[in-house]
């Protein structure tokens, strides 16, 4: 986790805010940030997708690709910028995941306050 560009706090406000996000619809994404530098200067972000549908939470291993993105990076809102769900590669390999279910994403925030 790079602290250049955001301290712990900044990471610890923006995870309660991406798992806020889940909570706004049965079908949404989100993600969480697990190392951010300066967007205006990096290549990348690094990032745990979140990808919930209904009662299940989907979570992957990813990047954002800056230059490959349709808008700015916004580090405040950092889900606008996470494609769409896919569960193969562009090699037909599967894509890494694990799954849980809301009530813990509930409870967890919860229990973080």
């Amino acid at each position: 986790m790079d602290l250049t560009f955001w301290d712990s706090g900044h990471y610890e406000k923006s995870w309660a805010n991406a798992l806020r996000q889940l909570e706004e619809a049965d079908v949404v994404t989100s993600c969480l940030v697990s190392s951010i530098t300066d967007p205006r200067t990096a290549n990348f972000i690094f990032c745990w997708p979140l990808y919930r549908i209904r009662g299940d939470v989907f979570v992957q291993n990813s990047l954002i690709i800056l230059n490959e993105i349709d808008n700015t990076f916004a580090p405040e809102s950092p889900w606008i910028s996470v494609t769409p769900r896919e569960i193969v590669d562009e090699d037909g390999n599967k894509i890494s995941e694990w799954c849980i279910d809301i009530e813990s994403v509930r409870e967890f925030r919860a229990a973080s306050g």
